[in-house]
């Protein structure tokens, strides 16, 4: 039998949000995955967890039973990460961590607060550039780990890289849009609709990647910085866009609804750490590295993908 912490995570966060939906927003991760693990769950257990209903999911009798283990065994974990008096309270250092736009704002902070919490003898220097200017430092020594788009990396020779979550790209509808209809979507159907290009984090560079083996192209008619304005124009209908799962929300400032749909070969959008591959972390560098890599790789000190 086959289990892993990040399965028993995606478990009980399911099981107390009682929505996959809800679940993956507060974790970050797409509902595929979380629907991946909790199958995987119920065959290595040879029962079902879940019963699924049209507004969620609701515990069987034996996952009831299995959350209370489950519940057990994540806070024995999160305790073995805090190491209060052997290791956490006595660490002290700083860590110099690069993030880049998107890993600032949808990502890290509660990570942050949680390492922060677990080490606080650890002071955490947080600083946010471009990937390009966050790879050159990372070679230079001027920041000795990052948190960023592990598959916008380039310089793979010299940066070591250890992917913690895959975040799904998807295309983003306004509720009424015919293509929310369609059982089948790809660039091609994509391609004959107004996009709304989001431009942070070479997030164009990297949709020109997956359009380019296609003959199509997406007709943009507005780039911008701004999620949020990409949200609200999808919403109400001015366009369509390819975005993560991590940046999905259901609903725009205004309060409307905006529907997510699978489109085929888009890649994911993979976030994670990278260090020099070069170099030495120093004992606080390499507790913030742990902290993240248990948290959803369920890895311990070792530095290997």
């Amino acid at each position: 039998m086959t289990l892993s912490l990040r399965h028993l995570r995606y478990f009980v966060a399911v099981a107390e949000a009682g929505q996959l939906s809800r679940a993956g927003l507060e974790l970050n991760v797409s509902q595929s995955a979380l629907t991946s693990a909790i199958k995987h769950l119920e065959q290595q257990l040879g029962t079902r967890l879940f019963d699924r209903h049209p507004n969620g999911v609701k515990l069987t009798y034996e996952g009831t039973w299995f959350l209370q283990h489950a519940r057990s065994i994540v806070a024995s974990i999160n305790e073995a990460m805090r190491v209060p008096s052997a290791v956490a309270s006595k660490l002290q250092g700083q860590v110099r961590v690069g993030v880049t736009y998107t890993v600032a704002g949808y990502f890290l902070p509660q990570h942050h607060a949680r390492f922060s919490r677990s080490y606080p003898g650890v002071t955490i220097e947080l600083r946010e550039a471009p990937r390009p200017v966050i790879e050159e430092d990372l070679i230079a020594g001027r920041l000795d780990l990052a948190v960023l788009l592990t598959s916008n990396l380039e310089n793979r020779d010299d940066i070591e890289h250890e992917t913690l979550i895959r975040s799904r790209r998807r295309l983003w509808l306004a509720v009424d849009h015919p293509m929310t209809r369609m059982s089948e979507i790809r660039l091609e159907h994509v391609a004959q609709e107004p996009y709304v290009m989001l431009t942070v984090d070479e997030a164009s560079q990297t949709a020109e990647r997956y359009w380019a083996p296609t003959p199509y192209r997406p007709r943009v008619i507005f780039r911008t910085s701004s999620v949020e304005a990409v949200r609200s124009m999808v919403a109400n209908g001015t366009g369509v866009t390819i975005l993560s799962d991590m940046v999905y929300r259901p609903l725009s400032l205004e309060g409307q609804r905006i529907e997510t749909r699978t489109v085929d070969s888009v890649p994911s959008m993979d976030v994670g750490l990278a260090w020099c591959r070069h170099g030495e972390l120093s004992p606080a560098a390499r507790a913030f590295h742990n902290f993240l890599s248990l948290t959803f790789n369920g890895g311990g000190p070792g530095f290997t993908n």
